[in-house]
């Protein structure tokens, strides 16, 4: 076993989830065209996660939360992620979610699989006339592109002398990886990392990232990824 602390930081949607949960969430509610348009606006880097998911968000009506939580209970999630979740927990490695997403669908999952994860993400209240609005309870006014930085929550919850492992499919993803030791990408992450020439591993379930876990886990001596360590180290000598 090694003598090292890791730790887990893993996106939601995509990841977690079998789909984009949040995706269809804002399309079987809203306007699906609209929620396009803005997908696309955000991934050319017209707009910001927040532009986009508010205009998303802005588009739905006849909204409830019963049938929110019908919604909810027919989404599903990776059948490898509780196993793995069981398998952290035995080998004492903490596992963080970080996601643009909300909590209603995490929350509401989280309970019906009986899993006990903290998680970091963003909310929605739900209006009395069936309308909806975007709350955002980690906006960084430094920040000009996130809707919930998941950069500073890997920054906060981890230090220098432990392992950050890193576990995404998406573009929200492609900040924070940059500051993790140890990467697992799949989808538009993978594209990323490759396009960028940042070192990953590629995945297709939480079974591939147990296994490159176990390994690490065997090791004495265990290299963190430098270009990792400097992008903390400018962001420490940036803090006041």
């Amino acid at each position: 076993m090694s003598d090292h602390t890791f730790k887990i930081f893993c996106d939601f949607d995509g990841t977690i989830a079998v789909n984009d949960i949040g995706n269809h969430f804002y399309r079987f509610f809203g306007d699906s065209i609209i929620c396009d348009e803005a997908v696309e606006k955000w991934e050319k880097g017209i707009i910001s996660s927040i532009e986009c998911l508010s205009t998303e968000c802005s588009t739905i009506k006849d909204l409830t939360i019963e049938k929110a939580h019908k919604f909810i209970d027919e989404q599903k999630i990776d059948n490898t992620f509780l196993p793995f979740v069981e398998f952290c927990r035995e080998s004492d490695i903490e596992i963080t979610v970080l996601s643009d997403g909300l909590d209603l669908y995490k929350e509401r999952l989280f309970k019906n699989h009986g899993i006990n994860v903290k998680y970091f993400s963003n909310s929605i209240d739900i209006k009395s006339d069936g309308t909806a609005e975007m709350i955002y309870p980690y906006i960084d006014s430094e920040c000009k592109k996130c809707a919930n930085c998941k950069r500073n929550h890997v920054l906060n919850q981890s230090g220098d002398d432990e392992i950050t492992i890193y576990i995404g499919d998406g573009l929200s993803d492609a900040c924070p990886i940059e500051f993790c030791d140890y990467i697992f990408a799949k989808n538009q992450l993978l594209l990323h990392c490759e396009k960028n020439r940042i070192s990953f591993s590629p995945f297709k379930n939480f079974d591939d990232v147990r296994e490159a876990i176990e390994k690490l886990l065997t090791k004495k001596r265990i290299k963190k990824r430098h270009q990792a360590e400097l992008k903390r180290r400018e962001i420490y000598m940036m803090e006041p």
